[in-house]
């Protein structure tokens, strides 16, 4: 994406609030914090009030009786949840294939691309207003070779396109709209259109008729726009590291104070978050943050993170009933929200909500990370240990409907849980059922007309509904109610369970049932930082990790070639089927790098040297496939990936971190682990070609928090032992606490050959025949420790913080 001065870069000094001209940010954060989905976008707003009787539901788990469809195209032999949606439309659809590309050039007509994804409320929408419109499909078959992608299964394709919208538009989402000639190179797209001119804009026929009409009568002005911005994206790929910018020693701490600042102007001091709404978790903004104040000790800057984390535990956005957290909200204060599940931000929150422990010991950041857990075994998971890649927004309110609508699996009237209790009066034992629902409707801020302004839901879904919201906490309930935290606490989990229950009979939202390799690599991460917390589930944690990355290795990976696919599809939580593409789609960047991150941390986990190994075997394909050994950083895709007109370089963490960012730090960590120093050169080369992107610390927090370990140095923790009981019990004292730098070694005496760093080795020995922690920093070493306590005790001076 682009590095440097933008369109947009004035909307983006407004916006942060920052007025030195020097001050640069890139136009990709923009899908993020802005405009990551359609619905965001005050137009529509209004539009949303016309579709509350349109959408119809995809029949998911027999939420609605099955109708001969009248239609069927090419699709309907695809295996992506998305493209299935559309195989019965009417418009004659192609998934993205040669087929298609070459009757584009035979007959000479433009391509329509459609982009999305099978969890999208407003590609649903488009779907059922124009995609099953026969006049509307008349239209599109009659000018256009109509081209369907799943964003998730190709995010190659989506990325360029996306990168052209962006562009052209300044503010881009999904359903993503363009137009291609044969040689797929964009003239103009756009997001949703409505099936008739609305709010000043145009219908979707309209637009179809007026650039089919464009393609014939005035095809060079057409193509000339396109180009022009094509061009420029092709010259910003090309562009080479700045050697005036290139990062020098001390260049991170410098970065690091410009990141705090930026963060500290954006921190939304009543709410938390950065920013007003949407407000998106940001689990990467979240880790550099982290890092950033065990570097700095700014109290101010660890409580932005805590506080973040807190009221999206308490928000709307947070499953209160069972567990995980859905994509965004849409209000500033967290409650209300676009309710999707993905399986991305599950994985990230995990491995945040982690970290907040293992820094704090509160017990309530703990709980979250937890319930995360509990909602990913039950709704997630494959039977085979992979997790799917997530949920919809949109439900059926009922078996009888054949409507879905937003938020009906998830919100609640006042009646319905009031009954609820009535009707278990027994499940709470000493109190009453109208005692436990005064205390729950306190708790959770329910009304009895809903709990969800009307201006924040123009389409009318949840009117008379309630989000479930804690506005205080459960100290303010207790003494509201002069009752014991215990007691409350036991209230509230039986309360759950029984609407549990309830909502499990209910229709649920339709289960993307596509794995997806770097997301799950995501989880891995997530797994192995909670077994690391130390608790009585450390065991079940890490064998869901364990089963996890087994099954990656035997269904997502080619162990004769070393290569990763992107993803396979199963067809349900009960369900053994799992299948792969008849085309192979092979892994990208972010499939390497989120994986290869997982092995490493899981590795840190687990202390399974194979695991470690299979992450280095992993990182010298990344190496191959996409490694620019000109000028430095990775490519997100191969070098000879068919049908993809440029080569990205993505310079922005978003929802999830770019893969350039964990490569970064998987690269000096690596470095680390072997002793090896090609890693670490190659991870410098890589930071240096980021290094004109600006601010740095805020459009790649992640990869700032990678410079800084690789600029600072490593915490290096050498456990010299065997495998015995009391080298257990060194190890397990290290992992619980939050070392973003931290690698951990155990050095067995009785197998030197297995280690893979010989060098650490040979120089760490036991000390008068005890187990040994040896704890260094860029490899200066403190005095070795023997005692299991005095580690604990040096461990809890630096790398922890009481919250107050």
């Amino acid at each position: 994406m682009f590095r440097g001065k933008t369109l947009c870069q004035n909307w983006i000094r407004s916006a942060l609030a920052i007025t030195a001209p020097q001050t640069q940010l890139h136009r990709s954060w923009l899908i993020n914090d802005r405009t990551t989905t359609t619905a965001a976008h005050p137009q529509h707003q209004h539009q949303q009030k016309q579709h509350q009787h349109l959408f119809r539901g995809m029949a998911t788990g027999g939420e609605t009786k099955a109708e001969t469809p009248k239609h069927t195209n090419r699709l309907a032999a695809s295996k992506s949840p998305y493209l299935l949606q559309h195989a019965h439309n009417p418009v004659d659809w192609y998934p993205w294939c040669e087929e298609a590309f070459e009757r584009a050039r035979s007959e000479d007509k433009l391509i329509f691309l459609s982009v999305g994804y099978s969890t999208c409320h407003w590609c649903h929408v488009m779907e059922h207003e124009s995609f099953e419109d026969a006049a509307t499909a008349e239209v599109m078959n009659k000018h256009f070779v109509n081209i369907k992608v799943d964003r998730e299964e190709r995010p190659d394709i989506d990325k360029v396109y996306m990168q052209f919208l962006l562009m052209s538009k300044g503010s881009g989402g999904w359903p993503m709209s363009v137009w291609l000639t044969p040689d797929l190179e964009p003239l103009a797209a756009g997001t949703y259109f409505p099936p008739k001119p609305r709010y000043g804009m145009p219908s979707f026929t309209m637009v179809l008729e007026s650039i089919a009409k464009k393609w014939v009568s005035d095809r060079d002005s057409l193509k000339k726009a396109g180009s022009t911005l094509l061009q420029a994206m092709q010259t910003n790929q090309s562009a080479g590291t700045n050697a005036e910018l290139a990062f020098e020693r001390g260049s991170g701490d410098a970065k690091l104070a410009e990141a705090v600042a930026v963060h500290k102007q954006r921190f939304d001091q009543q709410h938390a978050g950065f920013g007003r709404e949407p407000k998106f978790p940001e689990v990467p903004r979240l880790n550099f943050l982290f890092h950033a104040y065990l570097v700095t000790k700014d109290v101010d800057v660890l409580d932005m993170v805590l506080q973040t984390l807190d009221h999206i535990g308490r928000g709307g956005i947070n499953d209160h009933i069972f567990g995980g957290f859905a994509r965004y909200a849409t209000t500033r204060d967290w409650h209300n929200v676009h309710f999707e599940k993905m399986l991305y931000d599950q994985g990230q929150l995990m491995a945040a909500y982690a970290n907040a422990y293992k820094l704090t010991r509160s017990k309530e950041f703990l709980g979250y990370a937890d319930r995360i857990y509990e909602y990913l075994i039950k709704d997630l998971r494959h039977p085979a240990g992979g997790f799917y890649a997530g949920e919809d927004a949109d439900s059926l309110p009922t078996h009888e409907d054949t409507v879905k609508v937003e938020g009906a699996f998830y919100a609640w009237t006042w009646d319905e849980v009031k009954q609820a209790f009535q009707k278990e009066q027994s499940c709470f034992k000493d109190i009453s059922a109208a005692r436990a629902f005064e205390i729950y409707s306190f708790h959770y801020d329910l009304k009895p007309s809903g709990n969800v302004s009307p201006s924040s839901d123009p389409h009318g879904h949840l009117s008379g509904k309630n989000i479930l919201i804690v506005r205080g906490s459960e100290e303010d309930t207790c003494s509201n109610f002069n009752m014991e935290l215990e007691k409350l606490q036991q209230l509230l989990r039986t309360a759950n369970e029984i609407l549990h229950k309830i909502r499990d009979q209910r229709p649920r939202p339709h289960l993307d049932t596509k794995i997806i390799c770097g997301w799950n690599g995501l989880v891995l991460s997530g797994l192995a930082k909670l077994a690391n917390c130390g608790t009585a589930k450390r065991d079940a944690y890490l064998a869901t990790a364990k089963q996890l990355m087994e099954f990656i290795r035997k269904h997502l990976y080619d162990e004769e070639e070393k290569l990763l696919l992107r993803s396979c599809y199963g067809a349900g939580v009960a369900d053994n089927t799992l299948e792969q593409n008849a085309t192979r789609i092979e892994g990208f960047l972010d499939d390497y790098a989120f994986l290869i991150k997982g092995l490493l941390d899981y590795y840190k986990a687990s202390l399974e040297l194979e695991a470690l190994n299979w992450s280095k075997t992993l990182q010298e394909t990344q190496d191959k496939l996409f490694w620019d050994e000109d000028k430095g950083a990775y490519f997100f895709s191969q070098q000879n990936a068919p049908n993809v007109i440029v080569r990205l370089k993505e310079d922005h963490d978003g929802a999830e971190p770019c893969g350039n960012s964990v490569a970064a730090r998987n690269l000096t960590l690596l470095s680390h682990y072997y002793d090896d120093r090609q890693y670490f050169e190659r991870a410098t080369k890589l930071l240096n070609y980021f290094a004109d992107v600006s601010p740095f610390g805020h459009a790649l927090p992640e990869m700032l928090s990678a410079l800084l370990l690789h600029e600072n140095g490593l915490d290096l923790v050498a456990v010299v032992g065997p495998d015995s009981e009391d080298t257990r019990r060194f190890v397990e004292i290290v992992r619980k606490f939050y070392v973003p730098g931290m690698i951990i070694v155990h050095c067995d005496p009785l197998h030197p050959d297995a280690a893979c760093n010989q060098r650490l080795q040979q120089k760490f020995k036991m000390v008068n025949g005890k187990t040994t922690v040896y704890i260094c920093h860029d490899r200066v070493c403190r005095m070795p420790v023997t005692d299991p306590a005095q580690l604990e005790e040096n461990l809890m001076a630096n790398f922890f913080k009481e919250r107050i």
